[in-house]
């Protein structure tokens, strides 16, 4: 199996760094990471200006590449020019924190994730929220099982998975959960501060996942219950009720 592995916390950063080795008990891994942190960028692409990318070692062999661009632009290069043909799986993770709820829509984790699926490749989301310190080599060795029975069980092509990790604990967490992406936020916040010349500046949203509404069945609920989620999600936002009400209307008058 031919596995590329993304992620937007950067080339460098240890959760992207912890999946490696679990992922090549499973198949060879490409990786393609941005050089530097592109946390909540969404599905940004870089059209622009060129693209560039290195090579970066690690103990004096290839790591992988680092792309001066975006998630999404690292699957596109990943997929197009780095993998020595089409990879079977994309991985990109592990992130630092949640991304559940409306902030789906918000990362740069998912947005890889999606482009992988754009391509008909099956693509997994993997983020672990960070209420305490983390441990990504524990959820690196839960993920990798996880991942090859979600392939198993739904074995075609371009799937698309969000999979979240509760907080780290010693236990763990209580077990896992499919669950449906929240979607109902009750409240948004700016926190508005004062620099020290007096001039406002603005931190938004500081815990975006208690602005959620914390239905049942969700993943936002699920994962501040302990459990593991995994959501399956695709990208088509047609909304199709309203689509199939408004197709036996006249719209030439």
């Amino acid at each position: 199996m031919k596995i590329l592995l993304v992620n937007d916390d950067g080339i460098y950063a240890p959760g992207l760094r912890a999946l490696v080795e679990p992922l090549q008990k499973i198949g060879s891994v490409t990786v393609v990471a941005p050089l530097v942190e592109q946390s909540g960028v969404g599905h940004l692409v870089t059209y622009l200006r060129p693209i560039t990318a290195k090579k970066v070692l690690e103990g004096g062999t290839d790591f992988g590449w680092g792309v001066d661009g975006s998630p999404a632009d690292c699957v596109k290069l990943g997929v197009l020019e780095f993998c020595d043909g089409e990879p079977d799986l994309i991985v990109s993770g592990i992130n630092s924190g949640a991304n559940v709820g409306i902030n789906v829509l918000y990362s740069g984790t998912v947005a890889a994730a999606i482009e992988g699926a754009f391509f008909g490749i099956t693509s997994v989301a993997l983020s672990l929220s960070q209420g305490k310190p983390p441990n990504y080599d524990n959820v690196a060795q839960r993920a990798v099982p996880l991942i090859q029975k979600l392939l198993k069980t739904v074995s075609r092509p371009g799937t698309l998975w969000n999979v979240n990790f509760p907080d780290t604990t010693p236990e763990g967490p209580r077990g896992i959960r499919m669950a449906r992406m929240a979607v109902r936020r009750h409240t948004e916040t700016v926190d508005k501060r004062i620099d020290p010349r007096g001039r406002p500046y603005y931190w938004s949203g500081l815990d975006p996942i208690l602005n959620h509404e914390l239905d049942p069945g969700t993943d936002v609920k699920e994962l501040l219950d302990g459990w593991a989620t995994v959501t399956p999600l695709h990208f088509d936002l047609s909304e199709n009720s309203i689509l199939d009400e408004c197709q036996s209307i006249c719209w030439d008058d």
